[in-house]
């Protein structure tokens, strides 16, 4: 169920950085918050040659990221959390500092911030 998530949530992430819709998406990327312009940083790192999958992940024919490329989202992903007020004991206490569950919660946050972006601007 998490891979099921995580390959969701990069899809949606890739949709909407992809989006075309001209001057609406250059006043969503303006209305960002630092730390959502951060995570988004950290998931197109991923496609850095340095960052994609090595030989190993590909060979194991999955859809979740490997510890390794999840790292690279960690960082940004507590970032975007604790901006939302939460507290690190919070944190820990609801992700166990497993990597997964902190990168979905932020998944989560940075898709509900960009819904209330695109509903402001429709307005």
């Amino acid at each position: 169920m998490k891979k099921l998530f995580i390959s969701a949530a990069f899809a949606a992430l890739t949709l909407v950085s992809c989006n075309n819709e001209g001057s609406a998406l250059n006043t969503v990327e303006s209305m960002k918050t630092p730390q959502m312009e951060n995570f988004d940083k950290a998931f197109k790192s991923l496609g850095d040659p340095q960052n994609r999958p090595t030989e190993e992940e590909r060979k194991r024919n999955t859809s979740e990221l490997s510890d390794r490329r999840k790292a690279l989202l960690v960082p940004a992903s507590k970032e975007l959390i604790l901006s939302t007020g939460v507290t690190e004991a919070e944190l820990t206490r609801k992700t166990g500092n497993d990597m997964s569950q902190i990168i979905v919660w932020a998944t989560q946050i940075y898709m509900q911030k960009s819904d209330e972006i695109r509903k402001n601007i429709k307005s």
